[in-house]
Parts: structure tokens; C-alpha cells; sequence
């Protein structure tokens, strides 16, 4: 195995050993039936909470656990080791929502929801992606108008009334707080925290999906919600910019999810071809299939090097406007050698690779979402693309 100790800290390393324990003895097990089933256990966001991989990187005074980037990146690469669909619980909840509001929330806001996110006892969703606009967020459609008549009223107004629907938003389903963006002027996007409960929300699941079964994947609708001004995150009409902010830091857990859905592949593939004998030897001696898993190794040693890069920039203090540029190409890089691997492992596994016996149809099937979501590969390559030239090709 290529080396994928050094430079790590001690701490880094336990973080590491944590993630994985838990993922060979809580998930792998289980995964396959959570796939088939279309859920993975509604007890698995209270048991992240835990172990503080919900609360990793936020302020210890609302029950966070102050760690650097890199260690989380390695938790989450586990976690995509195991089941993208619980990572996508930790890369959304945590990475999309709760660092939002630590960066942005008041202290109001703060206490209110950052001690639940963090322990586990209530899940956020991001809810950006609409039916009509996915990689073109700012024409979304979804409005929030001021009504002077709520009972909340504060000086900065009153309350807002939200209406609109959202698409493909992770958590949908299980999500307390669903952090909202809204057109609230013609060249005004704003966001919200909307509690779940509240009326005239409503979530459906979607079903159906090629990968992340397991994943709570919903449609929200949004039938004049009513939320109090100071459910509003962030001043008004600087809504696009925290979404932006926060999906380049969520590539960069997209990424390490990819990382980790490669490796499980991998791992996967260099088992069965020791166990497995065809012309009475082990497959393992064929040079052709050595071929293929030497590619995949280089391949997920790459993407987690690069992957590894930015979380380092972060940790040196790198900003938003600084490291977003290396986050979109480890997200590119990652996702797409998450699918080049997963099907180069699954041609190991020959027709066996094509049924659920085994896991390696699953990770192919989670990787190819990984090049679609939290930007496309496409529009990442346009961000690297504007980066060197200084030209914006998606305007």
C-alpha cells in the first residue's frame, strides 16, 4: 500500500483510526441493506454526534471540537470509505450548515442550533439547488417577502414569508433546519434558517436514485413559510456569497468523500483478486489485473494529495477567495478518479462486479454523483479555467 501516514499528527492519525473503527464495524456491515432498503439507519446522525464528527472544526463553547481541516478531511474520507450516504450526513449538516452559521450566525442564531447540529440531536440540509437552476444559482426563483404584520417584529423589520421549492437537497427529509436562500430583490439573494416544523414546509423524498440510496435525498417545498427576521443568516442580499463561501469548503469534503469511495474500491478489488483463482492461480497474478489496480492506487494517492493540499492551505490560514480555486480542482480531480477507479475495480470483479454480493457496483454507482453535485466538473473546470486566464466563461 502507498504511504498515507506521513506528515500526519498524532492527533490527525487517532481522528483517522477513530473514523475507520467505526466505519468497519457501524457501516460497512450494514450498507449493503441500507442501499437495498433506501435508508441507512435513523439512529446514524445521533451516533456521529457521538463520536464529534458532527461538531469537528466548530467553537468548543457550543459543543464543537476544536481539530484542523486535514483531520477532518481524514474523518470524512473514511466515512465515504464506508457509505457516501452517511457521509453526505456529516459533509452537509456539518460541512454546509453548521460552519455557516459559526461563520455567520448570530449569537442568537449560534446558540440556537450549533449545540444541536453539533451533537447530533438535530440535522441541517443546504437547500440551494432548485428545479429550474442547479449550476446556475443566482436565477433561482424562490422569494421571501417582508410582511409587516408578523408577531416577531424587530427593528430590522418584520417577518418574512418564503415561497418556492428546492431540489436534490440532501437531508431533505431528515433535516431540523433547512438553510434557505431566497431572491429577496431582483438582484437580492438572501438566507434563512428555516426550521422544519414550520408550517407550510414540506418535504418529499425522492426515490429512484442510481447511487446514494441510503441518502435522504428530498424535494422541499416552501407554501408561505413564515420565519421571524432574526431567522435571517447573514444581511440582506449577501445570501449568494455565503452559499458560494460555503461550497467551496464543502467541495473540499466532497473531495475527500471521493478519496474515500476510491480507496473502498480499491480495497474491495485487491482482496477478491488474492482470494480469487481462475486457470488455477490466484487472478492477483495476472499482469493485466495488477495493471488495473496499480493505475487505481497512483490514481487515489493523487486525488488524496491534492485533497490533502487544500485542507493544508485552509489550515495555514488561507481564506475563501484563496483556496477556492485548488478546491475546485480537487473536487474535479477526486470525483472523477472516484468513478475511473470504482470501474476499473469493478472490472476486476468481472460479472460478480455487476450484482450487490459485492460492494463495488455500489461505490461506482455513489461515485458518478460525486461529478454533479456541489458544482459539476464542468463548472469546476470553468473556476480553474477563469483562475489562469483571468476570463469568465459562464457569463
Amino acid at each position: 500500500m502507498l504511504n498515507r501516514d506521513f506528515g500526519l499528527t498524532e492527533t490527525q492519525r487517532d481522528f483517522r483510526a477513530m473514523a475507520a473503527e467505526f466505519v468497519d464495524t457501524e457501516i460497512l456491515p450494514h450498507a449493503r441493506d441500507w442501499d437495498r432498503a433506501e435508508q441507512v439507519d435513523p439512529g446514524i446522525p445521533k451516533r456521529l454526534g457521538e463520536l464529534g464528527f458532527l461538531g469537528l472544526m466548530l467553537p468548543e463553547q457550543y459543543g464543537g471540537i476544536d481539530v484542523d481541516m486535514l483531520s477532518y478531511v481524514l474523518v470524512t474520507e473514511e466515512l465515504g470509505r464506508g457509505d457516501s450516504s452517511v457521509r453526505g450526513i456529516v459533509s452537509v449538516s456539518l460541512g454546509l450548515v453548521a460552519k455557516t452559521i459559526a461563520t455567520h450566525g448570530t449569537e442568537q442564531q449560534k446558540e440556537t442550533w450549533l449545540p444541536a447540529l453539533a451533537s447530533g440531536d438535530a440535522v441541517g440540509c443546504f437547500a440551494l439547488t432548485e428545479p429550474g437552476t442547479g449550476s446556475d444559482a443566482a436565477s433561482l426563483t424562490t422569494r421571501a417577502t417582508r410582511d409587516g404584520g408578523g408577531t416577531s417584529r424587530t427593528k430590522s423589520g418584520g417577518d418574512w414569508i418564503i415561497e418556492g421549492s428546492k431540489i436534490f437537497i440532501t437531508n431533505g427529509t431528515i433535516a431540523d433546519v433547512a438553510l434557505t436562500f431566497a431572491r429577496t430583490g431582483e438582484n437580492e439573494i438572501t438566507a434563512f434558517l428555516v426550521p422544519t416544523d414550520s408550517p407550510g414546509f414540506t418535504a418529499t423524498e425522492i426515490h429512484g436514485k442510481l447511487g446514494l440510496r441510503g441518502q435522504a435525498t428530498a424535494e422541499l417545498s416552501y407554501d408561505r413559510v413564515r420565519v421571524p427576521d432574526w431567522a435571517r443568516l447573514g444581511p440582506v442580499g449577501k445570501g449568494l456569497g455565503i452559499a458560494l463561501g460555503a461550497l467551496s469548503r464543502g467541495r473540499i469534503s466532497v473531495s475527500a468523500g471521493a478519496v474515500g469511495v476510491a480507496q473502498g474500491a480499491l480495497d474491495a478489488a485487491v482482496r477478491y483478486s488474492t482470494e480469487r483463482t481462475q486457470f488455477g492461480k490466484p487472478i492477483a497474478s495476472f499482469q493485466l489485473v495488477q495493471e488495473l489496480l496499480a493505475d487505481s492506487a497512483v490514481d487515489v494517492q493523487t486525488a488524496r494529495l491534492l485533497t490533502h493540499h487544500v485542507a493544508r492551505l485552509v489550515d495555514a490560514g488561507a481564506g475563501p477567495k484563496e483556496y477556492a480555486t485548488d478546491a475546485s480542482a480537487a473536487k474535479y480531480h477526486a470525483s472523477e478518479t472516484a468513478v475511473r477507479v470504482s470501474n476499473n475495480c469493478l472490472q476486476v470483479f468481472g460479472g460478480y462486479g455487476f450484482i450487490d454480493e459485492y460492494p463495488v457496483g455500489k461505490y461506482l454507482r455513489d461515485a458518478r454523483v460525486l461529478t454533479l453535485y456541489e458544482g459539476t466538473s464542468q463548472v469546476q473546470k470553468l473556476i480553474i479555467g477563469r483562475a489562469l486566464t483571468g476570463i469568465d466563461a459562464m457569463s
